[in-house]
């Protein structure tokens, strides 16, 4: 057996050892710490993120890949929320078009004047109370005011409401019991932690001295500089900085205990999603999501993507000291809902592809029912003598992080004292850039720049109109397929270059979405493992340890137990 090699130091931080120095140190690189990063970056601002894993690998990675305006948000009085959010989306809808889709979402109803009594005091006390179901009149008022937040001068089609026998005509396998069904559109996130990895790219392309490095966590402070060390090498070092913002998420008190304060910030709940290999089911939705209330009172969704069915969510007190892991419990809610709606359509466990659960970053909550704790999301602020001020994100959700990151940004600006250059609002992310507005165009974007074949269609699902430097990347030199046409050599070679590929992990959870379909089986694992080797100089006790690290995520988080095991 040969000896395994050691990592070698990053370029980066080797400069960054030396230097010892930025004016801002972003701590988290989910989605609202990358928003924030590409914000400053854009305005010229030294600042480096650092994440102690991989890039959209905690809560940003286990969403319910859902840009929504929260018609159920209408019920908490958190009409600022909703509008931002119905904005965001709307703007989301357009400046990142080639992961963010127009979302058709149906809600199956079973009662005409149901819940008009608790309603009024859920909305006064925020307590759940006896579970009652929302009948047609209290759905039809919350659409109503949905639609005067979200139609965007309209763009967005007005909600509609049908009777039984039209319901049925357009979704037949729907429960029929229903009385009416109500839908509205909202919008989807294809492929959340890549769209993630556009907005950071972004950043990094706005300022040379904008760096973001995965592997890599905050420790502690010292004498007022932030501890850091490399997760891939063990090396410790300490930056400087005049700004620290915590974007921790669920972990931000945990972050903050590390760096010497003690805070009670959040409160986060466990949300779970499985996601099904289930032809009939994913007919049955008729393209749509399907949005209702469970008998529980819980908001439930079942909805069609990738080919597959995603069915969520969860809402559960959660520890983040704690991994997050869907309990078979979970997976039972998921099935009698399913059988809820859809009652002739069976189900079982060896239809599961795919399961994952994550903590929402939600402040601090004390009785407050979970499902009525606020999405929304507030900064702190701490100036202790001698120390960087740190700023600390409490709450957040996908759909608000360009707005959020905005708003962060703003906070260190006038800390730092430097003016505002340029806004967000408006502007395209990485592979939105000249994306095709129609089905002709593109078709015609296809055959200039990627070729209209499967594999063409893979990279442009996958990169948007980044494809285009892909695709001719992967014409420089001879290319083989690794995994069918959905992954190849050369592609891999662009990932490690360009998008801080570090583990086999990374690729098979995150550059693509092999794990979340079901397509990540033994025989693909180990090709990834064995063309990543050149790559990064991986022997072959190194490509076993990564295929073992693999595996492992893939049996104790997401519930998939390769059969034939994936070493040599």
């Amino acid at each position: 057996m040969s000896t395994a090699i050691t990592p070698t130091e990053r370029t980066s931080i080797r400069d960054l050892r030396e230097s010892g120095r930025t004016r801002v140190i972003i701590i988290g690189g989910g989605i609202n710490g990358i928003s924030a990063f590409r914000d400053l970056a854009m305005q010229g601002v030294d600042v480096l993120l650092v994440e102690r894993d991989d890039f959209a690998s905690g809560a940003t990675a286990a969403s319910s890949h859902m840009i929504h305006g929260g018609i159920r948000y209408l019920e908490n009085g958190e009409f600022r929320l909703v509008k931002e959010s119905v904005q965001e989306r709307n703007g989301l809808l357009k400046i990142a078009p080639h992961y963010v889709k127009p979302l058709q979402t149906t809600i199956p109803i079973y009662s005409t004047f149901s819940g008009i009594l608790a309603a009024p005091l859920r909305f006064l006390t925020h307590k759940q109370g006896r579970p009652q179901e929302r009948g047609a009149f209290l759905i039809k008022i919350g659409l109503t005011l949905y639609d005067t937040f979200s139609r965007d001068g309209g763009s967005v089609p007005r909600h509609r409401f049908h009777g039984r026998r039209k319901s049925l005509e357009q979704l037949p396998a729907l429960d029929q019991n229903i009385k009416y069904t109500a839908t509205y559109y909202d919008a989807s996130v294809h492929d959340p932690e890549r769209l993630a990895l556009d907005v950071l790219r972004d950043g990094e392309a706005a300022h040379p001295r904008a760096i973001a490095l995965n592997y890599v966590e905050a420790i502690g402070m010292d004498a007022g500089r932030v501890r850091l060390r490399d997760r891939e090498t063990g090396t410790e070092f300490s930056v400087g900085a005049d700004v620290v913002v915590n974007a921790s998420g669920p972990w931000t008190d945990l972050t903050n205990e590390a760096m010497g304060t003690d805070t009670a910030f959040m409160g986060g709940t466990k949300g779970s999603h499985i996601v099904l290999d289930h032809p009939e089911l994913l007919e049955a939705t008729g393209g749509r999501e399907i949005f209702f209330e469970h008998s529980d009172g819980r908001i439930v969704l079942i909805y069609p993507l990738k080919g597959r069915v995603l069915v969520g969510t969860t809402d559960l007190e959660a520890d983040p000291r704690e991994p997050a892991r869907c309990t078979e419990e979970e997976v039972q809610y998921f099935f009698d809902l399913i059988g809820h709606v859809f009652p002739s359509i069976a189900v079982d466990r060896s239809q599961i592809v795919y399961r994952y659960s994550g903590i929402r970053p939600l402040p601090h909550h004390d009785d407050t029912a979970p499902g009525f704790v606020s999405r929304d999301y507030r900064i702190e602020r701490r100036k202790d003598a001698g120390a960087p001020t740190v700023f600390s994100l409490v709450g957040g959700k996908w759909t608000t992080f360009r707005a959020l990151g905005e708003s962060l940004a703003d906070h260190v600006l006038e800390e730092l004292g430097h003016q505002r250059v340029t806004g967000t609002a408006g502007v395209r992310i990485g592979g939105g850039n000249g994306y095709p507005k129609t089905p002709r165009r593109k078709l015609e974007w296809l055959r200039d720049n990627v070729g209209d074949d499967e594999r063409g269609r893979v990279l442009f699902t996958r990169y948007g109109t980044r494809a285009a430097d892909v695709a001719a990347f992967i014409a420089e030199e001879n290319d083989l397929p690794v995994v069918g046409t959905a992954l190849s050599s050369r592609e891999l070679e662009w990932m490690v270059a360009h998008e801080k590929v570090r583990h086999l992990a990374d690729v098979v959870f995150r550059r693509t979405s092999l794990a979340f379909t079901g397509d990540a089986d033994a025989s693909a694992v180990r090709a990834i493992a064995e063309a990543l080797a050149p790559l990064m100089q991986w022997d072959g006790t190194r490509v076993d340890a990564e295929i073992d690290e693999t595996v492992a995520q893939l049996h104790d988080a997401h519930g998939v137990d390769l059969a034939v095991t994936a070493r040599a």
